[in-house]
């Protein structure tokens, strides 16, 4: 029989299934999380039934089950419908790229042409996770080079601050994509430019990113105490925007790594209540907006890392079924790629080969890659291979084709 529930309510079976709790339980432990009394224990148990039949809760009732399961409500209960992107820069701006060019060889810049600058920044940050490394990069850095060189011309004081931020929130995208391609060095200088630009442009989140990006590098070599030290100046620089979020997700994947389950508890929980607090973003397609799907993909990596299986499991297919549309087509490519690896790292641990070398073969296909990221994840999937696998060949093949991605990539090769 086919399961025709809403995915909320075949999830919120999932999360106390992997708790191993009855609907009993998950009814006393909703009420830590209440704000108010609850009804009758009985009354509870049958509005949780009702739930898991896909009855949909009330808006008092779905910010508890959210955190409940450690997650925020937008990420487990549905939200407004996507914009559609393209046409709404179009619309937005009214200009297409020559225009603007020609704009930005006359001697003034007018707000439209500042304007139709912030669209296409935006339009470039929500291609991140489908263009072609080499392309975005490309049209990346020739945006920033246009708006560099607005400095020359006759700006107003307002108009030079916008162009700094501008200039800083293309100057973070083209450092991203820098570094999924391998190029620490350059990533790092462009990175060190998007926050100059942000100081100097009084920016925040810019600088909140800036520092972001740092945390993230430090995070996929190894530096686990700098991932902290980053995270925690840019949540002190950023606190009031949604970058704090993800710098909280940065410093719980980081004690994660280092072996401290409370840290790791604190810094998610910590995240979670910044993002439940904000309001729902208005393009989740763009790079540096924190989607607040994105938290179940934070939350997975810690639990994978800690040896919570059936809760990193649960939040992978989560992860997996929200990033792909009703035809098979991946929204978030990356974010996938690394729920196979965990799917994959579960696998292995339960003593399933074959299933865990699917999932990992399967993170290493796709146009679109965070290559440190994605090495990062795999070398937990390899070090489950070679602990209980070394001698099989296709594990053997598997370890063989991970050690080539990451001779490619020097400064990311699996330990």
């Amino acid at each position: 029989m086919t399961d025709d529930r809403p995915a909320w309510a075949r999830r919120i079976a999932a999360e106390r299934a992997a708790r191993d709790w009855s609907q009993r339980d998950a009814v006393r432990a909703l009420r830590a999380h209440a704000p108010t009394e609850l009804p009758a224990e009985d009354s509870m148990i049958r509005q949780w039934k009702r739930w898991e039949s896909g009855q949909m809760p009330n808006d008092f009732y779905q910010p508890i089950i959210a955190a409940l399961f450690g997650t925020v409500t937008h990420a487990l209960f549905p939200a407004p419908s996507r914009r559609d992107g393209d046409r709404e820069i179009l619309a937005a701006s009214g200009m297409e790229t020559l225009e603007i060019v020609s704009r930005l060889n006359r001697s003034d810049v007018d707000n439209a042409t500042l304007d139709a600058l912030r669209i296409t920044a935006d339009r470039l940050a929500s291609e991140y996770p489908f263009m072609p490394s080499e392309q975005l990069l490309i049209e990346g850095r020739q945006w920033l080079r246009r708006v560099v060189d607005l400095h020359k011309k006759s700006l107003t004081l307002a108009q030079h601050r916008e162009v700094l931020a501008l200039s800083g929130w293309l100057a973070l995208l083209v450092g991203c994509v820098e570094y999924d391609t391998g190029d620490r060095h350059a990533a790092e200088s462009t990175r060190q430019a998007a926050l100059s630009l942000a100081t100097e442009a009084d920016h925040a989140e810019v600088a909140g990113w800036a520092y972001e990006m740092r945390a993230w590098f430090a995070l996929t070599t190894g530096d686990y105490r700098g991932v902290i030290a980053a995270a925690q100046a840019g949540a002190e620089t950023a606190q009031h925007h949604g970058v704090a979020v993800q710098l909280a997700a940065q410093e719980a994947k980081a004690w994660a790594r280092i072996g401290d389950r409370r840290q790791v508890e604190v810094a998610l929980d910590k995240g979670r209540r910044l993002l439940e607090g904000m309001p729902y973003p208005g393009n989740l397609d763009n790079h540096f907006v924190v989607d607040p799907a994105k938290f179940d993909f934070y939350a997975m990596d810690c639990y994978r890392l800690v040896g919570e299986d059936k809760l990193a499991r649960t939040l992978a297919e989560e992860v997996l079924r929200a990033g792909t549309d009703f035809d098979g087509t991946e929204r978030s490519p990356m974010r996938n790629a690394e729920a196979r690896v965990t799917l994959g790292v579960t696998a292995a641990r339960e003593g399933d080969l074959e299933q865990a070398l699917i999932m990992g073969e399967r993170a290493l296909e796709g146009d679109r890659q965070s290559v440190p990221s994605l090495i990062m994840t795999s070398r937990e999937l390899a070090a489950e291979m070679r602990r209980r696998y070394s001698s099989e060949p296709a594990a053997q093949d598997y370890l063989a084709r991970l050690s080539t991605l990451g001779q490619e990539k020097p400064g990311f090769l699996p330990q």
